[in-house]
């Protein structure tokens, strides 16, 4: 296999730094708009349905497979990668960030990492080191002190206390997305990525419909101004759309830790957002929490790897 130019490897780190200024951003644009005007299941359902037309129109660019030609144990695993990537991960997401602060809300997202190992190896076997051991304690403790201390340190809270339960909430979302990150892995290796994820989508479209369809009577629609209307369109043309492709622009050309590594800008990107146009400040139980987190993803993705220049 050939090395990468200059240019493809720069328009691969260009790509992902997008991702990460997307997500980022989307952290605060999103609650925003979920203060009252769109219910987040209802908000969901604008996003996937929106993304998947997305990539409907990216059809010629996506191989000549046809799903019904394809195995149908793929065409299932299709259905499972909705299930986990689509349907379970936003409903969690959304949930969550409705209830929690957008800081709190990235700080759980770095989890990802240590998920997806823990998937792995339930899933597919693969083996756990004691390093990557170390990591994934440390990243469950750092989860934990979240969500403890958004139940002000009481264990009765954890489930009672909003913030708690967004945190949670929110840790449900990053294994949900770890686990389809897993399941995607071998359908990547086998068609085009497009056509992959245009099928998620399609899936997903009709797996959230059951609840986010009725919450669509619940939108206000007499409080949608152009702030509204902004932030629906950053989600389903950035958040989603633009970075599911700037992932894939990238993954030809990076090795995946390194596409793994943007994520950890989300928290700093996210945070100072927060701080200028959100007025939230930064406490010492999000430094605390955080701080194990990301000790814990170092020793689970960068702790002994050598990497190639």
């Amino acid at each position: 296999m050939n090395a990468p130019s200059r240019k493809s490897v720069l328009l691969a780190h260009g790509a992902l730094l997008g991702v990460a200024l997307i997500y980022g951003s989307s952290f605060l644009i999103a609650k925003a708009a979920m203060q009252g005007a769109v219910p987040p299941r209802a908000f969901i359902q604008f996003r996937v349905t929106g993304a998947a037309l997305l990539f409907w129109l990216l059809t010629p660019l996506s191989g000549g497979h046809s799903f019904f030609k394809i195995p149908l144990n793929d065409r299932l695993r299709l259905a499972i990668c909705a299930v986990f990537g689509v349907t379970t991960n936003m409903l969690f997401f959304f949930e969550g960030l409705k209830i929690t602060t957008p800081v709190n809300a990235s700080i759980m997202m770095v989890s990802g990492p240590i998920m997806v190992l823990i998937a792995g190896a339930v899933l597919v076997k693969e083996r756990i080191t004691p390093p990557k051991v170390i990591g994934i304690f440390l990243g469950a403790l750092g989860a934990f002190w979240l969500i403890y201390s958004g139940a002000n340190f009481q264990l009765n809270g954890l489930f009672s206390s909003q913030v708690a339960k967004g945190n949670l909430f929110v840790l449900v979302n990053a294994s949900s997305y770890a686990i389809y990150l897993v399941l995607v892995k071998p359908l990547m290796a086998k068609y085009n990525a497009l056509f992959i994820i245009r099928w998620v989508f399609t899936f997903g479209v009709f797996f959230v419909l059951p609840f986010g369809g009725p919450q669509f009577q619940d939108i206000q629609w007499s409080l949608w101004d152009a702030n509204i209307i902004g932030a629906v369109i950053f989600v389903i043309l950035g958040t989603t759309f633009l970075t599911y492709l700037g992932n894939i622009i990238a993954l030809k050309t990076l090795h995946p830790a390194t596409v793994g590594a943007y994520i950890y800008l989300q928290p700093l990107l996210a945070s100072l957002l927060s701080l200028v146009y959100g007025g939230e400040q930064w406490s010492i139980h999000m430094l605390i929490g955080g701080m194990a987190i990301f000790a814990g993803v170092y020793f689970v993705s960068f702790y002994g790897r050598k990497f190639k220049a």
